[in-house]
């Protein structure tokens, strides 16, 4: 009986850490076989280490998106006709309000201070999707928050990978998993106006410095640096050439003292 009522009591601290898990990290409870999620929980939050002006202003992008993107949602409830529309706004809202909540904590760790409403940009897609009905507020609703979700996805990555504070870093990569979550709700509408999207640079633009080193290299410079990378074949030759006249000399001295042995051996038989 122990036993059963210990095994209820673990499954009911699982199902509760479940639900946890799915609000701060809504893709965990659909992650996709073998598809790793990054482990939150072996991350630090203690505030620790330098919060540069970049990490300030990350929490505030952060706490901006909240501020537009909840009433915006909600207004998808209300005004779309296209129940996938409805749902995508629902979920969308419902998130930010999760990440609402940690950017706030973590900002009043770190003694940052948060806006309290949306920025100018923000107030006029608001206004503009306030005004827009039917297809046209669909339209309107998936591609400002699909084109401010990429414009943020960068920015993201730079604070991960480069910042001192484990609580910024922390935020960091859970406001990673929400963006991509959103992307991908966005994108699943299927009327995303991925013409419009920035374009990705090209590969050229990261490789151009090599080749500009190459062609700015001396002529001197590049036979220098291939005598000094192949000094064994040099070697070789005067090897060859020192074995040639050493074989040379010899046999001119071994041919002479035959000659000269020829001449004098006569002289050993006469009486």
């Amino acid at each position: 009986m122990f036993a059963v009522d210990r095994m209820l009591r673990h499954l009911a601290g699982t199902a509760l850490a479940a639900v946890a898990l799915l609000v701060l990290d809504p893709q965990v409870a659909r992650a996709e076989p073998g598809v790793p999620v990054p482990p939150n929980g072996l991350l630090t939050d203690r505030g620790k280490g330098d919060v540069s002006d970049a990490d300030r202003d990350f929490a505030v992008k952060v706490r901006l998106a909240g501020l537009w993107e909840i009433p915006a949602g909600q207004m998808a409830e209300e005004k779309s006709q296209d129940p996938r529309i409805r749902a995508i706004g629902k979920d969308i809202a419902t998130q930010h309000v999760a990440l609402d909540k940690l950017v706030r904590a973590a900002a009043k760790k770190l003694d940052v201070t948060l806006p309290d409403k949306p920025n100018a940009d923000q107030q006029k897609w608001l206004a503009e999707m306030r005004d827009a009905e039917g297809e046209e507020f669909d339209r309107v609703y998936i591609d400002r928050l699909r084109a401010a979700h990429g414009k943020i996805f960068p920015a993201i990555a730079s604070i991960r990978a480069g910042t001192r504070n484990d609580t910024v870093r922390k935020l960091a990569q859970r406001t990673n998993q929400f963006v991509m979550t959103h992307m991908t709700l966005l994108e699943s509408s299927g009327i995303v106006d991925f013409a419009a999207l920035p374009t990705v640079p090209p590969p050229a633009a990261a490789t151009g410095g090599t080749a500009n080193v190459a062609q700015q290299t001396p002529a001197s410079s590049a036979t220098d640096l291939s005598v000094t990378r192949n000094p064994v074949p040099a070697m070789i030759l005067v090897a060859l050439a020192s074995a040639a006249v050493t074989a040379f000399v010899l046999r001119y001295f071994m041919q002479n003292s035959r000659r000269t042995y020829r001449r004098q051996r006569p002289r050993y038989f006469e009486s």
